[in-house]
């Protein structure tokens, strides 16, 4: 005869799998059975919260007619999902991959009725399917809808950071780290850190929050620290109209801190790591070391404790 912890725990993964097919009825009814054996039991009580959490919103989902608004709003919801598990605590980790691949899988759906009509294949919408992908933890998949949408739209710094994450959970790191370094370089504020999921974008975001920088300031200093940390130093030549456009871009980003025409919280860390892509391409093209040296100057001169350890 099973123990009561055992039938529990039967109920728990029947639930899951029901979860995970997209029948939330049949879910809930393991999980009021096992409540019926152990109603302290905290991964129960915790399952059932998920679950009714996503019963209301499928409601939602009902009441939608637009698949395109279906899949808009279950993806904005798993964001709220994930907040609603930490007010809660203690995670029960193999349900809420239930409901990872509930909420990715029925959003991909969505998704795949707007792609059968060519006309609305934008990068928009492929960038939409490769997140269902990778939710649901096809990264291959979602590997080549971002490739595609890169394709179309080669300078889109949230597109480049999303291939970026996907690429370091595939542990492809050396192109991970040029696409994230490229990502923030074309515009950082641009990208949604709290999409990203590979750990070699997490561990540089919990090194730059531990220096207390926090808000819109944080996203311009992951790529200057990730380059002093060593984690962002995939580099590359940059072409003519690229080295115009940048040097551009630093004489306007000095105006305006010295005229304080800007936020200078955003603009330093902004300068500084164009200054990097400036040094970079000296050393690439052979500059001479005196203007390698002018630029060093200058960043001592924004920061002096960058400086430093950029030299160490």
């Amino acid at each position: 005869m099973e123990s009561h912890a055992e039938e529990v725990t039967e109920c728990l993964q029947s639930a899951a799998a029901c979860i995970a097919t997209h029948q939330l009825t049949e879910a809930l009814e393991q999980l009021d059975r096992a409540l019926s054996i152990d109603f302290e039991n905290t991964e129960v009580v915790a399952s059932l919260k998920y679950t009714n959490f996503w019963n209301d919103r499928h409601e939602r989902v009902l009441a939608l007619t637009d698949p395109f608004e279906r899949g808009e709003y279950l993806l904005a919801q798993w964001g709220v999902f994930l907040g609603f598990v930490q007010r809660i605590g203690r995670p029960v980790e193999f349900v809420i991959n239930a409901f990872r691949q509930h909420v990715f899988g029925q959003a991909l759906e969505f998704y795949r009725e707007v792609y059968r009509d060519a006309a609305n294949r934008d990068a928009d919408l492929l960038v939409r399917i490769a997140r269902c992908y990778k939710g649901a933890g096809d990264y291959d998949r979602a590997r080549r809808f971002l490739q595609a949408a890169t394709a179309e739209r080669p300078e889109d710094a949230e597109i480049l950071a999303e291939l970026a994450d996907v690429l370091a959970l595939v542990n492809e790191t050396a192109p991970a780290k040029a696409f994230f370094r490229e990502a923030f370089f074309v515009n950082a504020q641009k990208i949604e850190i709290a999409r990203l999921e590979s750990e070699l974008i997490g561990r540089l975001v919990r090194a730059v929050e531990k220096r207390g920088i926090e808000g819109p300031a944080l996203l311009e200093w992951i790529p200057v620290y990730g380059f002093l940390f060593g984690v962002l130093n995939v580099k590359r030549e940059l072409r003519s109209i690229e080295f115009g456009r940048l040097k551009q871009s630093i004489y306007e980003l000095e105006r305006e801190l010295r005229e304080h025409t800007g936020e200078a919280e955003l603009i330093r860390p902004r300068l500084i790591n164009r200054y990097f892509w400036l040094i970079d391409h000296y050393v690439a093209v052979k500059e001479s070391q005196g203007k390698i040296e002018e630029v060093l100057l200058k960043i001592r001169s924004v920061d002096a404790n960058v400086y430093h350890q950029y030299n160490a």
